[in-house]
């Protein structure tokens, strides 16, 4: 795998962890997740895979410290409006603006970290995150863009679907009515998030490209802290409605789900929470205190 992984693994490794449906599964193995990526996918010498090391140790160790008991209190505020009925627009509205808030603060506590990673790059380094680069487009494009647009739309619900039923279960007809209008609703958005995408890989790389600049630390945050302001006319329209209809959609499906449904729904949000509990370097963090 490229080198080019090493910096995926310092910006998403923490990110990832609050994806609902990763961040179970990605701490109850951190130990395991980070060294086997860490040794067997990053081409980099010995120099940089110890410092690399480090700096997660030390990020993941600040993470679980400083982050973990405010995403305990956010699950807390997601139970209660399951439990009471609550999932309202306003409500999970709010909850989406925590959860952007928060991968904030890790983009902003690992931005030095990436900036001096970046800067230890070789020019065959640089070369390798450009075809990688290009490798993803052309996979992302082949996945998401070759097939008609109803296609689309279908593989775009069934998506949804797969990240929904691990939550609540089994859709239901009017569950899966409500999914496929949501994908429909959504039209031509492969193309827009693919463009976008592009042009901020394309900004990244040219950047990596000019690392010796005085610069080059603030255009790297910028790129990393303040995505928005690199987005395409077209996704910065298109973003907001995108956002408002995956919120609508998720009101209306809870909205239209069963007891039972309910039931797993809380009882995977209290798996989580304990989960984060138990993790040893939380509990070291509260000894602390």
């Amino acid at each position: 795998m490229h080198c080019f992984k090493a910096l995926i693994t310092l910006l998403m490794a923490l990110p990832l962890l609050m994806s609902c449906s990763q961040v179970g599964l990605a701490y109850r193995n951190l130990d395991v997740i980070i060294p086997w990526t860490l040794g067997d996918y990053l081409d980099m010498n010995r120099p940089q895979k110890n410092w690399l090391d480090e700096r997660l140790k030390q990020h993941l160790s600040w993470h679980c410290s400083t982050q973990l008991p405010d995403y305990l209190s956010w699950l807390d505020r997601l139970e209660q409006m399951v439990k009471t009925d609550q999932v309202t627009y306003a409500e999970l509205e709010a909850r989406t603006e925590e959860a952007k808030d928060a991968i904030a603060r890790i983009s902003r506590q690992i931005t030095p970290s990436a900036v001096e990673l970046l800067a230890r790059f070789d020019d065959k380094q640089v070369q390798e995150m450009q075809n990688a680069f290009a490798k993803d487009q052309r996979k992302q494009e082949k996945k998401l863009l070759d097939e008609p647009l109803d296609k689309q739309i279908a593989e775009r619900a069934e998506r949804m679907e797969q990240r929904l039923t691990p939550w609540i279960g089994k859709l239901n007809t009017s569950q899966k009515a409500r999914v496929q209008e949501w994908s429909v609703s959504l039209g031509e958005q492969n193309r827009a998030w693919i463009d976008n995408r592009t042009r901020w890989q394309n900004l990244f790389l040219t950047t990596v490209q000019q690392r010796q600049s005085s610069d080059f630390p603030q255009r790297i945050a910028a790129l990393l802290q303040d995505r928005q302001t690199f987005w395409t006319p077209e996704y910065r329209q298109r973003y907001q409605k995108t956002e408002q209809a995956a919120i609508s959609l998720i009101v209306d499906v809870i909205a239209q789900s069963t007891p039972e449904q309910r039931k797993r729904l809380l009882s995977r949000i209290a798996d989580m929470h304990e989960d984060f509990s138990n993790l040893d370097c939380l509990k070291a963090s509260q000894q602390k205190t």
